[in-house]
């Protein structure tokens, strides 16, 4: 094993800091003379593999570039022509959707590209508690009815039964969760994680899938001497979805989202509007803004409300009704807040008790809520760096949703599960996925599913390390290099923001900040100082050891930042974790 960074082997939460490799370091090195990058840029870029004759298409991802052909999907073609069908023919379109953001945001990206060729369409979207996850018999029968194409976004790729069901009409699924041997008999099934696809897209959430559908019917239309609405205007949707949905930032998306976040900046969509100024967003918006402040309040309706609530806000054209929309879901994401704390500490004080070293932390309750479940499962694998799945259980059944670490494939192992007839039924990705399950079968297909991730290495490891791409000192941490960092970006899942070290640092005050976050300054004595915010300190150990650090020095490691709080714009260190010097 490697030497721990800056000899810390356990930090203040606990943690082995590692930094870069030998390898990384000679690439860093060659970034740094060949691109003409700051060291500290070219570290990044080295962490990420960019060899230096791709480090300026790195830095600027472009969509004319990293873009896929559409027709390399399977299906795409069928899908894209009937589709186009659809609208030239005036054909009744429904459009099925799940009920979390990308599936909400896939939805008003095809309602809101309908609307501009002055198409209506029917939204449909199931009650998480009432019908569940994903088209229905009853529900695709009514909808059959009335309705000449059913489009099926974020979801379908296993619904062989509804899909049948759905008589008279045709049905389109666009979906990237993880398809069986077998499809179901839809018109066309649009998913680059169907098991005869390359995989070469998995990493696409729906709304991306759906994205690129549109860019083929535009093409078509451009053929047939039409013209098709502007895609580059529905990109703040791919953007959201794409970074709530916690795919990763490779590859296309890292161009989506670039893309879609200038979009949003425009302040054009009048739902995103009414949702940014009702979070209180003031600066233009991140990655952090879309996953932790709008994410949410999108996804709230679905957890606990009226299913279709967020897709109706990302679609509609009218502020008023915006507005209304935003504040209803605001509401909502509070007494969703509410409802995951109860649901979090209950489901924590049983995980511990069963245990939190094995390969699978899990927790069930008598009714729990299943619009949280999924977010109460995230709490667990975060906070104990394992495979983590939450159960709310009611009569004879129990729903639960699953979140996995990386390196790990949790989707798989629930179709696995499926497969074996320990689940009613289950699915997902490789990061996150749902099931449901008898309640005599639990502890069964429990004790199943952690011997399965066992397999994929799940638990196996030792202290959590905490990756650091390069070490800093204050008086280069300047708002230009931040900016320079950023150009490296967009950060997130698959992409995480650097982290620096700051060596042997003297700590010139800490400030305890509300209940339990920490805000101190430090320097090394003989240039400029920075200023540090440390939320939760007082959560962990890292508190304690800032407050009562005593004239030590410290290590330091946390993510440069732009503070405008006030007007001023100043450089800040995220701070992350701390170790003593000597």
């Amino acid at each position: 094993m490697a030497r721990p960074f800056l000899d810390v082997d356990c930090s203040a939460t606990g943690r082995r800091w590692t930094g870069p490799t030998p390898e990384e370091a000679r690439q860093a090195e060659a970034l740094e003379q060949a691109a003409r990058l700051p060291p500290a840029v070219a570290a990044v870029l080295a962490r990420r593999g960019v060899a230096p004759e791709a480090a300026e298409g790195f830095l600027d991802p472009t969509l004319k570039v990293l873009l896929p052909d559409p027709l390399s999907l399977r299906d795409m073609a069928a899908a894209a022509e009937r589709f186009l069908a659809a609208l030239r023919g005036r054909q009744r379109i429904a459009v099925f959707a799940d009920y979390d953001v990308d599936g909400g945001a896939s939805a008003a990206l095809i309602l809101s590209w309908l609307a501009a060729q002055g198409h209506r369409a029917t939204l449909y979207i199931p009650d998480r508690i009432d019908e569940g996850y994903g088209p229905n018999e009853p529900a695709m029968e009514r909808l059959a009815r009335d309705h000449d194409l059913i489009v099926c976004v974020d979801c379908g790729t296993l619904s062989h039964g509804p899909i049948a069901a759905a008589q008279g009409a045709d049905v389109i699924v666009l979906d990237h969760h993880l398809g069986a041997e077998t499809l179901p008999p839809a018109l066309a099934v649009v998913n680059p994680n169907r098991q005869d696809e390359t995989g070469d897209l998995g990493h696409l959430c729906a709304a991306g899938v759906v994205f690129l559908m549109l860019v083929e019917v535009n093409r078509q239309m451009r053929a047939a001497g039409m013209a098709g609405p502007n895609l580059i205007d529905f990109l703040d949707l791919v953007a959201l979805a794409t970074v709530a949905d916690v795919a990763p930032l490779t590859g296309v998306n890292r161009a989506l989202v670039r893309q879609g976040l200038k979009v949003m900046a425009r302040r054009a969509r009048p739902g995103l509007v009414a949702l940014s100024d009702i979070a209180r967003m003031t600066s233009a918006p991140t990655p952090y803004h879309l996953g932790f402040l709008l994410g949410p309040r999108v996804n709230a309706g679905g957890r606990i409300g009226q299913a279709d609530l967020g897709a109706r806000l990302l679609a509609t054209s009218d502020p008023h009704e915006a507005a209304a929309l935003a504040e209803r879901l605001d509401a909502l994401n509070t007494e969703r807040r509410e409802i995951e704390a109860a649901v979090r500490e209950a489901a924590l004080a049983q995980a511990e008790v069963r245990g939190l070293d094995g390969p699978l932390v899990w927790a069930a309750g008598e009714g729990w809520h299943p619009g949280v479940v999924g977010i109460v499962a995230s709490r667990l694998k975060e906070a104990t760096n394992r495979p983590a799945v939450v159960i709310g259980l009611e009569g004879d059944q129990g729903k639960g949703s699953g979140r996995s670490v990386s390196g790990v494939d949790l989707g798989a192992a629930i179709h696995r599960l499926a497969a074996e007839g320990l689940l009613v039924k289950g699915g997902g990705h490789r990061m996150a996925a749902g099931l449901t399950v008898a309640r005599d079968r639990l502890d069964e297909a429990m004790e199943r599913l952690g011997a399965l991730l066992a397999k994929q290495g799940a638990g196996a490891s030792g202290p959590r390390e905490l990756r650091l791409d390069a070490l800093l000192m204050p008086g280069a941490a300047s708002a230009d290099l931040v900016e320079r960092i950023e150009a490296a970006g967009p950060f997130g899942a698959g992409a995480p923001a650097p982290r620096f070290a700051f060596p042997g640092m003297a700590v010139s005050f800490a400030r305890r900040v509300g209940e339990s976050h920490l805000r101190i300054g430090f320097g090394d004595g003989t240039g400029p100082r920075l200023d540090a915010i440390a939320f939760g300190a007082f959560d962990t150990p890292l508190g304690p050891l800032l407050e009562s650090h005593g004239g030590a020095r410290i290590h330091l490691a946390g993510r440069l930042e732009i503070n405008d709080w006030g007007g001023r714009r100043q450089v800040q260190l995220r701070l992350e974790d701390a170790a003593r010097a000597d």
